[in-house]
């Protein structure tokens, strides 16, 4: 469906999990997950809970678990309804083969026409958007400047990887705003988050806390983000970032 119409896309799943009798409905925490999860859950009468990090207990009830005050907390949802519906959030689970094959069913359903119409799109080019990112490399006021991001960019394009930044660089003007990550900008789920010149206060980590896997480079040894980190690099990252990218560069190059 493009454009996606929730108001469209809510009939049609609706209708489906009818079809199949269906208990529970898992959708994407992405922006279309958000906007058909309520739509879903009242036309269905359904119990939901967005941005589940686990999949639901039922030893005891219908348990669903999701993060809350900034990833400090965790709360526990009793879903009682017939049907429930939720919204796994991204990087959650690792996929596993089973081997079981899943067979594919042709339902004809009568939907609404669209009422949306597309004027124009204007979108950042040229890089995966946050959210989505698997690798992201990020700023910090440790780059002193806009001038020096270069760096930090160039180390992005040798892995594929997004950037992003601190709210301060945000807020300074060194970066645009569609890039800061933490608690009070886009909170990120990647597999790899590199953080070059980052301290860590409490409001960034509430935004990325959930990465698969966090690197940390800083001269500050007592810097707070190392706690949090799985590697970390005490030194200046004039020297390490420029090093980090050759060695990335000569790999792929072995690699072929």
């Amino acid at each position: 469906m493009e454009p996606f119409d929730p108001q469209v896309a809510v009939v049609a799943v609706a209708e489906a999990v009818k079809a199949q009798s269906a208990q529970v409905v898992i959708l994407s925490q992405s922006a279309n997950g958000r906007a058909l999860l309520g739509r879903l859950a009242a036309r269905l009468d359904a119990g939901s809970v967005s941005g589940v990090n686990a999949l639901p207990a039922v030893a005891s009830g219908f348990q669903a678990a999701k993060p809350v005050f900034g990833g400090k907390a965790q709360a526990i949802y009793t879903l009682t309804s017939p049907i429930k519906v939720l919204s796994l959030a991204g990087n959650t689970l690792q996929p596993e083969q089973t081997g079981a094959e899943a067979p594919v069913e042709a339902l004809s359903i009568a939907l609404p026409a669209s009422r949306i119409q597309v004027r124009s799109v204007s979108k950042v080019e040229g890089t995966v958007p946050l959210p989505e990112a698997e690798v992201v490399v990020s700023g910090g006021r440790g780059l002193k400047g806009p001038e020096h991001w270069g760096i930090l960019e160039e180390l992005a394009e040798a892995l594929g990887a997004t950037t992003a930044c601190s709210r301060p660089v945000a807020d300074a003007g060194w970066r645009p705003h569609h890039e800061h990550v933490g608690q009070t900008g886009i909170a990120i789920r990647p597999n790899l988050y590199i953080a070059a010149g980052i301290s860590g206060a409490i409001q960034h980590l509430a935004g990325v806390n959930s990465s698969k896997t966090i690197v940390v480079i800083n001269k500050d040894p007592e810097a707070p983000f190392f706690k949090a980190a799985d590697y970390g690099v005490v030194g200046d990252l004039f020297e390490v970032l420029p090093r980090l990218t050759a060695a990335v560069k000569k790999y792929k190059e072995n690699r072929g």
